[in-house]
């Protein structure tokens, strides 16, 4: 019974059936249904942003007026527009994805001198196939995978004598854009089950940084509230953050071999995470089975080593970052 009700789930805002992912009949009443769905021929552009405000604070016990605080930013946006090419509303569709235009721009510190172009840049006017299950998983991600490499090699300083060196770059904010797209939905253990308003699930999500630091962030989403809008009505999802003890093994990694980063990132290091906090919201189109819009927004705060220099410093980072994605048209 599970299994033809997750059948049916499949394909029910393809089929002209949206109602049943609003509400249920039986022990599934009061419940919505997070499939998402494609329709042949109808491409849907969204705008990524990201924003990330620095502060290093090189000794955090000295007098607030020592003026040890200095503070740079990062902002990265990206329009992406997704065109089915193949569409199985009982299996894995298939959607094309094309980047139509990526700016990144480093603000204050070493990172905005002129080392060049960001290499995220260099993603633009290319186009990766994503294969998406009607839970919103990304079950074959080899070409993303591929752009994010490749991406990645244009991060390193050409002719570099002393070695690799890495410049700054916003490439993780690209994987946190594109890598974790419906993970709201993929994230739930028994999709076919439906949710209920109030219900809370668990997932990981990837946590761009500008140095070289592979963290995750815990991740509680909770259906908030089933919200009536004009053109359907749209799940309110809000989530919380906190720091997560491992990062998982699947994530992709932009870079490979021994490197350095120039610039502040490069100097300093290890990186402890001393704490993390944070919300976002979401909404989710029950009638169409698209995302409209999202917000994230915390507060990451890090201690730093330094070489063994014989520099006197207790270097605490502290990153106030935001990321948003919102459905530029609506057909």
């Amino acid at each position: 019974m599970i299994a033809s009700l997750a059948v049916l789930l499949a394909g029910c805002g393809s089929s002209g059936q949206e109602a049943g992912k609003v509400a249920g009949t039986g022990a599934q009443s009061g419940r919505v249904f997070l499939t998402v769905d494609f329709q042949p021929g109808q491409t849907l552009r969204y705008k990524f942003t990201s924003k990330k405000n620095i502060a290093v604070d090189w000794d955090p016990n000295a007098a607030a007026n020592a003026n040890q605080v200095q503070e740079q930013s990062e902002t990265f946006e990206m329009m992406v527009a997704y065109t089915p090419v193949e569409v199985d509303p009982y299996g894995v569709s298939t959607v094309r994805a094309a980047v139509e235009s990526v700016k990144a721009v480093h603000r204050g510190g070493p990172g905005a001198r002129n080392f060049g172009t960001d290499a995220v840049e260099s993603a633009q006017g290319k186009s990766f196939t994503l294969k998406v299950d009607p839970r919103g998983k990304i079950v074959a991600p080899s070409e993303l995978t591929a752009l994010i490499q490749e991406m990645g090699k244009q991060a390193f300083r050409a002719g570099a004598a002393m070695g690799r060196i890495k410049e700054p770059d916003m490439i993780g904010d690209f994987v946190a854009s594109q890598w974790f797209l419906w993970d709201a939905q993929s994230s739930l253990e028994r999709p076919a089950e439906g949710v209920a308003v109030g219900q809370t699930w668990r997932s990981e999500l990837f946590m761009p940084t500008p140095m070289v630091m592979r963290q995750a962030r815990n991740v509680v989403y909770k259906l908030e509230e089933v919200r009536q809008a004009a053109d359907g009505p749209l799940a309110v999802i809000t989530s919380t953050y906190t720091p997560a003890d491992s990062t998982p093994a699947g994530w992709p990694i932009p870079y490979s071999g021994r490197f350095q980063m120039s610039g502040t990132f490069g100097f300093l290091g290890p990186y402890e995470v001393l704490g993390l906090a944070g919300t976002g919201t979401e909404l989710f189109n029950l009638k169409t089975g698209r995302l409209e819009q999202r917000q994230e927004k915390y507060v990451l705060r890090v201690r730093a080593g330094l070489p063994p220099l014989g520099i006197k410093a207790n270097p605490r980072i502290t990153i106030d970052q935001t990321l948003t994605m919102e459905l530029a048209n609506k057909e």
